[in-house]
């Protein structure tokens, strides 16, 4: 029904920059609300970013706030997350998301993955020290 695509990942030294995309396809984009996730070895999946339909609010977990910017290109069906200044803790698998709008009461709900229905295959992204 809607299939994501994640590209741009790849290797970065610490302090460097990586712009992430989430190509969509299938469905009618401007239907869904937008999520970056991020998967470290051995770690729980962890929210990073949302993004509202109109791409009009933005919401960041704490741990990237002033260093990643989510963004969104409507006409283009992608969704975009800018990481700067990134640190070693940073490596994971990111994953892109996209919510269903009738399960959003706020945007903070968004950190919860059970309000997405799809989920992109991931990007792995690796910071060195």
């Amino acid at each position: 029904q809607v299939q994501l695509v994640e590209s741009g990942g790849g290797l970065v030294q610490a302090g460097g920059s990586l712009r992430l995309s989430c190509a969509a396809s299938g469905r009618t984009f401007t239907d869904y609300p937008m999520g970056w996730f991020r998967q470290a070895p051995g770690k729980r999946r962890e929210f990073v970013a949302a993004i509202n339909l109109s791409g009009a609010n933005t919401y960041y977990a704490d741990s990237v706030k002033g260093r990643f910017t989510i963004s969104r290109l409507n006409a283009k069906n992608t969704v975009y997350l800018q990481m700067n200044s990134l640190k070693a803790e940073d490596t994971a698998v990111y994953y892109c998301g996209a919510a269903r709008a009738g399960h959003i009461t706020t945007i903070q709900r968004m950190a919860l993955t059970q309000v997405y229905d799809y989920w992109g295959q991931g990007t792995h992204v690796t910071v060195s020290s």
